[in-house]
């Protein structure tokens, strides 16, 4: 606190439980002090920053898999009708707000950092932001206050459940259930699991406009899909509207993504034509990259796929898509959560690949050997795999297993997906 009244706080924010001691540090200062401190946190902010929500439209999204992806997929619309850089962006990639790029440290700031982004982009006259919401940003209120365009519900799966983010599949759940109550319209997936308790939420809220594949029962639909190596095309529904859509990446659920980023464009009254632009033109980075060798017979996919609903979406398209080609998995877990992923990712890859190398993926306080025996036992018994704790020599080693097998070979970097460092418990490294 004396640090901030230094560099010119006139006020300060505090718990009750800290009051007393803070007036001690710096008595006669002004303070607001509250019994929930993170609800009046995301209010103070949205007030010091004048509402830029009021000015900017805000699209949000939530799901188990997928955020980044539907994310960057509007980014691109919105940029084919208004101009590079003409769309901010917070996620787990990065953060763009107008006046600045950079890495992002959480999905989703917390509101003193969150509202500043969305003044900036008010500010820089941005066409839109964009918004990964995480299911952690909206059980603790980072979002508080934040009105949403839309708000947006990809999907819902089993993922996070440790003693750090949510105590069960409820809490994490109706955490992710909350962003219809920011949103004007709900933008809701009818091929989600638990599609109907999502969409009965949304109702509750907010307008709804739903999507789906091969549903026309849904406001906005894609028919006629027609998979190959080079990515997916598919007739996008938009009322009376109908274009064709190259994706440059593969899979059923990538056109989900881009059926809600069609949606989300619709409501920001972009056209159609447009809204097929930006989708061929979409890279989300460490998410479905494809890079092939020039003989095609080596390809190798990065992806960020990280828990068991991404791996099943992500494996089963790469399987159905190069049949006859021999699959290496490169991946770990994470450490300190999200212990489910131990058991589920090996058992899921085990479905769809030829080889596994198990290696490290943030295993933070944990011996990341340790976390590869767990994933190594749920591995069906005498399943070909190996374990490289380090992932460049992990990653280097499917490498040479495909150059040494004959006919075709699919190299996967999964889990860290762009990612180029590891938080162990000597921190990021």
């Amino acid at each position: 606190l004396t640090g901030a009244l230094e560099r010119g706080a006139v006020a300060y924010l505090c718990d009750e439980a800290r009051a007393a001691e803070l007036t001690a540090v710096a008595p006669g200062t002004p303070a607001l002090v509250v019994d929930e401190l993170r609800r009046a946190m995301a209010l103070a902010s949205a007030a010091a920053f004048r509402h830029p929500d009021r000015d900017l439209p805000i699209i949000g999204i939530t799901g188990t898999k997928g955020k980044t992806t539907a994310a960057y997929m509007l980014r691109s619309i919105v940029e084919a009708a208004h101009g590079e850089g003409s769309c901010g962006i917070m996620g787990t990639i990065e953060t763009y707000d107008g006046s600045g790029r950079a890495a992002s440290n959480n999905t989703t700031p917390e509101p003193p950092d969150l509202w500043r982004h969305l003044a900036n982009a008010r500010d820089a006259h941005l066409a839109a932001m964009v918004m990964e919401v995480s299911s952690q940003a909206l059980k603790y209120d980072r979002t508080l206050g934040v009105n949403l365009t839309a708000g947006c519900f990809l999907n819902i799966g089993l993922d996070h459940i440790s003693p750090v983010e949510h105590a069960d599949f409820e809490d994490y759940f109706s955490s992710k259930l909350k962003i219809f109550s920011q949103a004007d319209t709900a933008v809701v997936n009818l091929d989600s699991d638990h599609a109907n308790r999502i969409v009965a939420a949304a109702g509750a809220s907010a307008r709804t406009l739903t999507f789906g594949v091969n549903r026309p029962e849904a406001d906005v639909f894609a028919d006629e899909l027609s998979p190959s190596e080079e990515g997916i095309a598919f007739t996008l529904h938009l009322g009376a509207e109908r274009r064709r859509v190259q994706l440059p990446f593969p899979g059923e659920f990538s056109v989900s993504d881009a059926l809600c980023a069609a949606a989300c464009a619709q409501l920001m009254n972009i056209d159609a034509n447009k809204i097929a632009e930006g989708l061929a033109a979409t890279h989300v980075p460490g998410r479905m990259e494809f890079y092939r060798s020039a003989d095609r017979r080596l390809t190798v996919v990065v992806d960020y796929a990280h828990n068991g609903f991404a791996f099943e979406s992500l494996l089963s398209t790469v399987a159905g898509t190069f049949g006859d080609a021999q699959t290496i998995a490169v991946f770990g877990a994470v450490g300190g959560k999200a212990r489910e992923r131990r058991y589920e990712l090996p058992e899921v890859a085990a479905r769809y690949v030829s080889r596994i190398i198990l290696t490290s993926d943030d295993p933070w306080t944990e011996d990341p050997a340790d976390i590869c025996r767990e994933m190594e036992g749920a591995l069906p018994e005498g399943f070909p795999h190996e374990v490289v704790l380090d992932r460049e020599a992990a990653a280097e080693r499917a490498f040479e297993l495909a150059e040494a097998t004959p006919g075709r070979s699919v190299v996967l970097l999964l889990a860290k997906g762009h990612e180029a460092y590891q938080l162990t418990k000597d921190g990021f490294v």
